[in-house]
């Protein structure tokens, strides 16, 4: 075991403070990671403060890592020291059920082991990317490519692929209406992505704030949602929605913005359960839908299409000591798009 600094929640809704974790040896398929960038994620914040449900703690958030291989196993053949490596929402599955051989390992029938607040095949607590080392089993970790800087690229681990899935799932592309609820940490990338693909962007924001912002991104449009007249303008406009916002919708509403047989994709995941009419989905054969994030394959696929395309983050770097108050700045919508710990300063 090897004892390495992190940052903690030391119980639920805590404040987070700097600790030490131990790391387990590198197996034989193992390598130890050099963590230079955490990315700060909104579940991040659901989760230290028990939003979803009761947590493991003490606990170590983070599943938007960035670093450099500083050890492998003896049976490594994917990596070597040097290399630039992301890991992502997860950092195991059984690796045999069909959801697994689909590469489709976030749905692991036996559940995949999540990065941080789980417990891994041995019964121990894993532990996130808020500390300055990781130790993973080589086929969840990602290659970075060069054309993506690291501080950048730590959040399209969890933003970018959270969002790349489902937009190539339903579609996006030339000829197709998208609209991106929400202009966050998650929304940017969506219309940063749903952009690269060809489709046509509308944003849909409480205000017209960053509507400034969106456009230089890539969107066509932005509507405020706070105007009754965007759900009358818009009305049977969209192919795909697709929501990043962990706040509650008026769903009624916002499926009759979708075309006959469109789809409202959902990846923000509001702690509140929803209320629907099923009016809605029925007259227009629109569909509602979830997504989670995806298997490492097309995690894989999305950042090579980022790298192609020109596409990271929009991040702030922040310093180890100034988490907590960035998950205030989160929850106020505070951020432009996405805050990132600089991990050398754990």
């Amino acid at each position: 075991m090897t004892t390495v600094a992190a940052y903690a929640a030391p119980r639920a809704k805590a404040p987070l403070e700097r600790t030490t974790i131990e790391r387990r040896p590198v197996g034989e398929f193992d390598i130890l990671i050099d963590i230079k960038f955490a990315g700060i994620c909104h579940s991040d914040i659901h989760q230290a403060r028990d939003g979803w449900g009761e947590g493991i703690f003490p606990m170590v958030p983070g599943h938007e890592i960035a670093g450099i291989v500083a050890e492998t196993g003896p049976g490594v053949t994917r990596f070597k020291v040097g290399d630039r490596v992301g890991v992502g929402c997860m950092v195991d599955s059984c690796g045999t059920c069909d959801a697994c051989l689909m590469g489709r390992e976030q749905h692991c029938a036996e559940g995949n082991t999540q990065t941080y607040n789980a417990l891994d095949r041995s019964g121990e607590p894993t532990y996130g990317g808020y500390s300055t080392h990781l130790v993973v089993t080589e086929r969840f970790a990602l290659s970075i490519p060069e054309g993506i800087a690291l501080d950048e690229a730590a959040p399209l681990l969890c933003a970018g692929i959270t969002t790349y899935s489902p937009l190539k799932r339903w579609g996006a592309g030339p000829g197709k209406k998208v609209a991106v609820v929400g202009l966050g940490g998650l929304g940017h990338m969506a219309v940063k992505i749903a952009h690269a693909l060809g489709a046509e962007v509308t944003v849909l924001s409480q205000s017209l704030r960053k509507k400034d912002d969106g456009l230089k991104l890539g969107a066509d449009h932005y509507y405020a949602t706070s105007d009754p007249r965007t759900f009358e303008e818009l009305a049977g406009t969209f192919d795909v929605i697709l929501s990043t916002v962990s706040a509650p919708l008026d769903f009624g509403a916002y499926l009759g913005l979708l075309r006959t047989e469109g789809t409202l994709v959902n990846v923000g995941a509001p702690e509140e359960p929803i209320s629907l009419n099923l009016f809605s989905l029925i007259m227009g054969n629109r569909s509602i839908a979830g997504s989670a994030i995806g298997g490492i394959k097309e995690t894989q696929e999305m950042l090579d299409f980022c790298a192609v395309h020109g596409l990271g983050a929009e991040i702030e770097v922040i310093g180890a000591n100034q988490v907590n108050e960035a998950y205030e700045r989160v929850l106020a919508s505070d951020v432009r798009y996405r805050f990132v710990i600089d991990t050398a300063t754990i």
